[in-house]
């Protein structure tokens, strides 16, 4: 397990008290870090962010903040690598990892389906054009389809993905989706019934950048980078991979649980919609505030309230069209996690205007 690179997004504990000053409330924050178990009765420890970053050998952390529907400020510690002189700051990119799949669901692909150029419930076979999902015995009566690729019940192989270090050849999507040298992954196929079980399956969010790619006619990361990531106005996230040339600098690198760095600073991961996203704590928090916005009678949100509705909507195992769901009503969590080569990160959000825990 890889310790993180980037500590993604933590509001305000509730019981921390009241702070009118920001100053003080940032204070709150980087001195008094809590442990993730208290017992009850025993006087609780707390730690400042340097201590913990020490502690789990992290040279690097970034935070943004976001309360009252606004978000309220941002700020680095540490350095971009265990041997690098440039600073954490709040535009330094990160790997979100499989976060990268609760961006796209509801960004790309709801698009596509409130454009009516895909149905949420119709074989994707119907749409694909450069590759096709294997057909066999399990797919016979019932059909591989977004909404099952999303939620993670279409019965398709291949949980994640390694990526690949510096040197190593990154192969084409068809060739991910087959299996197919270069690739390091194995072919994705149905091997079981579509619609049967819940089962993580990176590979299925790689067939849904397939069919995005194939539907609108546009390759994945542009796609993403216009209709999604700049409406809802990520002007520090790519979906590119590799990483472009003029971006970075600004990246940060990747670090395993005994401190060292990555090879290379990072791995390259091709399968974008599953595990490539590159972003920074506060353009996730703008992510947060329009799936808020979703969920309300705010026009502004990325997509209707009713697609919105949908995305939010439990399915097997609690999980909605893209992300992990629990609670009801006002107390909805949205969550994932993810990790990737050398980082590791976590989301969770209140689904009500103005509250979200990173």
């Amino acid at each position: 397990m890889y310790k993180p690179l980037l500590l993604l997004l933590w509001l305000l504990p509730a019981c921390a008290p009241a702070q009118s000053n920001l100053a003080q409330k940032i204070d709150q924050v980087e001195r008094n870090l809590l442990p993730k178990i208290k017992i009850a009765g025993d006087p609780a420890n707390t730690y400042t962010i340097q201590e913990r970053m020490a502690h789990y050998q992290v040279p690097g952390v970034s935070i943004a903040v976001l309360n009252n529907g606004q978000i309220e400020w941002a700020k680095g510690y540490g350095f971009t690598g265990q041997d690098s002189l440039r600073r954490i700051t709040p535009k330094t990119l990160f790997q979100a990892a499989s976060i990268s799949k609760t961006r796209c669901s509801p960004g790309c692909a709801f698009l596509l389906v409130e454009e009516g150029k895909i149905g949420l419930d119709q074989d994707v076979n119907t749409y694909l054009k450069t590759w096709k999902v294997p057909e066999n015995a399990f797919t016979e009566k019932e059909k591989v389809t977004l909404r099952r690729l999303l939620t993670h019940t279409a019965g398709l192989t291949v949980h994640g993905f390694r990526g690949y270090a510096l040197g190593e050849k990154i192969p084409t999507s068809r060739q991910i989706l087959n299996g197919e040298p270069p690739a390091n992954s194995a072919k994705i196929f149905p091997d079981t019934f579509p619609g049967a079980i819940w089962r993580y399956s990176g590979g299925g969010y790689t067939v849904m950048q397939q069919l995005v790619a194939d539907v609108s006619g546009i390759p994945f990361p542009e796609f993403m980078e216009a209709r999604v990531l700049k409406k809802i106005g990520m002007k520090n996230s790519a979906y590119y991979q590799p990483l472009p040339f003029l971006l970075r600098s600004r990246a940060s690198l990747g670090h395993r649980s005994d401190g060292k760095k990555v090879t290379g600073d990072w791995h390259t991961y091709p399968e974008m919609a599953a595990a490539g996203l590159w972003t920074t704590p506060t353009d996730l928090l703008k992510y947060a505030m329009a799936v808020q916005n979703m969920g309300g009678d705010n026009p502004k949100g990325l997509l209707s309230k009713e697609t919105a509705g949908k995305m939010l909507s439990k399915d097997k195992s609690n999980w909605g069209l893209g992300p992990s769901l629990s609670g009801e009503g006002k107390d909805l969590l949205f969550s994932h996690g993810g990790s990737n080569e050398g980082f590791k990160c976590a989301f969770l959000l209140l689904h009500t205007k103005g509250k979200a825990l990173r």
